[in-house]
């Protein structure tokens, strides 16, 4: 039955750790998305969505606010203390007008304040409980919601945030083997050997890995098997609205609150580095009648673009709220090219640092030694090497400079228009070590840092020895 409400539904997906590279709509050769593919084309799809404040904390209160850093003062993994009180969330903004506001998969978060309801779902996993079901997991918890939200006549707003993407990969058969055919253990293949010698990641990778895993391809296959299961379980989401006779009235987005690196700099199998794998991420909105369907916007987009261009679509014009994003309708219809080309970008989850990318530089400035003893300033050409394997920062020193100054000036800005100081500046102990500081040298970083469980790893490896 379709819904009595003027207002249109809201449903968001945001999805941890899906980097746009890897989805078939965004031309990766293997068919990960196919479901997501045809929602694709009946909606609008950004070919540059930037993630430009690494990792999930910030990334999700910039996509939930319609701010960037400087505006909601969230920057790193571990923030302390709730968003701040002057920032209303997209919830708070929605309930004010008469949404229901429901929240699946994400309590905890500063930027998840507001919502009436929270569920949650397993969004985790290890090698010992097996293969791990999380899309599904979700859909347990969610449609039942979706019927009931649906059933009412209020307009409602519901937020599901799937894990599957985030580490451990460990999607159900069939996916685990769809796009690998070989053996993951072979000893002559030494691929994971760095992986496995990188000490403060290896326990973890450990606990999930399968015991002696040789073949950095068959994780890499992981990875994609799992967005393939999690697309197959999307569907379902969409299948429910179109069952409810609402799909068509309700705008339904898809967005990523940052990539994934896998094999990809050294970091490996994670989401931190401010590498393209990282800052790229997918975003497709359907809405017929005001997206029009079957179009790629080549412009570039935000998280903080988000929230102002839903309000948009919805009709609704809060009072005395403003946002550091902007709608991106105008991109939409091509009355403008594209936002900003030049973004300001930020990382504190592993790693310190920030930088500022162009349409053809990539500067990164590490503000303290980082754990992967990188040099202090990375310089990338994305036009000529778009993998960002060469770094030409020391034969480019007047680049650097010039980008540098660029930056600068925009903090400065960004500074005096919010009234606020730049976060990245100011996180004490960012890394969970009370009374660290900043790391002195990358010696230091590398011993202290350290996710997994050693022993859940020891067990693991002894049984990989029988």
């Amino acid at each position: 039955m379709a819904s009595k409400s003027t207002r249109p539904n809201i449903v968001l997906f945001g999805i941890d750790s899906l980097r746009a590279d890897h989805m078939s709509c965004y031309g990766y050769y293997r068919q990960t998305t196919p479901h997501i593919d045809k929602f694709a084309e009946e909606g609008t799809l950004f070919e540059h969505n930037i993630s430009a404040h690494i990792p999930t904390t910030s990334a999700y209160s910039s996509m939930l606010t319609g701010r960037d850093v400087f505006g909601t003062q969230v920057v790193a993994l571990r923030h302390q203390g709730p968003l701040r009180a002057e920032v209303p969330t997209l919830a708070e903004l929605l309930k004010a007008e008469g949404y229901q506001t429901t929240c699946v998969g994400f309590t905890g978060n500063p930027a998840s304040r507001g919502f009436d309801k929270y569920l949650d779902y397993a969004g985790w996993g290890n090698w010992n409980e097996g293969r791990s079901p999380k899309a599904q997991n979700l859909n347990d918890v969610a449609l039942p919601e979706l019927d009931r939200l649906a059933a009412d006549n209020q307009p409602f707003f519901l937020f599901l945030r799937h894990m599957d993407p985030h580490a451990p990969y460990l999607p159900p058969a069939p996916y685990e083997r769809m796009f690998y055919h070989g053996n993951e253990s072979d000893p002559a293949n030494h691929s994971m050997d760095p992986v496995m010698e990188f000490k403060p990641f290896r326990d973890f990778f450990a606990s999930w890995m399968p015991p002696g895993i040789s073949d950095k391809d068959y994780v890499i296959a992981q990875y994609d098997g799992a967005v393939a299961y999690m697309d197959a379980c999307i569907q379902t989401i969409f299948s429910a609205l179109e069952a409810h006779g609402i799909l068509d009235e309700t705008i339904v987005v898809i967005n990523g609150d940052h990539g994934e690196t896998l094999y990809d700099h050294d970091c490996y199998f994670d989401h931190h580095g401010l590498y393209e794998p990282t800052l790229h991420v997918p975003l497709i909105i359907r809405y017929p009648g005001r997206v029009p369907g079957g179009v790629s916007v080549p412009g570039f987009t935000q998280h903080k673009d988000l929230v102002p261009t839903l309000l948009e679509l919805a009709g609704i014009k809060p009072k005395g709220v403003k946002f550091d994003g902007n709608s991106l309708l105008p991109l939409v219809w091509g009355e403008e090219a594209s936002h900003e080309s030049e973004i300001y970008i930020t990382e504190c989850t592993w790693m310190r640092k920030h930088g500022w990318r162009t349409p053809e530089w990539k500067l990164i400035l590490a503000l303290e030694p980082d754990f992967h003893f990188k040099p202090p300033v990375e310089l990338y050409n994305l036009v000529l090497d778009p993998e960002e394997n060469d770094n030409v920062a020391d034969a480019n020193p007047e680049v650097v400079a010039m980008l540098t100054t660029r930056m600068e000036a925009y903090i400065k800005k960004r500074e005096k228009q919010s009234k606020l100081p730049n976060p990245i500046h100011n996180q004490g102990d960012w890394h969970g070590f009370k009374g660290t500081g900043p790391f002195k040298t990358s010696e230091q970083a590398y011993e202290t840092m350290h996710i997994g469980d050693p022993n859940q790893a020891a067990k693991l490896q002894a049984e990989s020895r029988k």
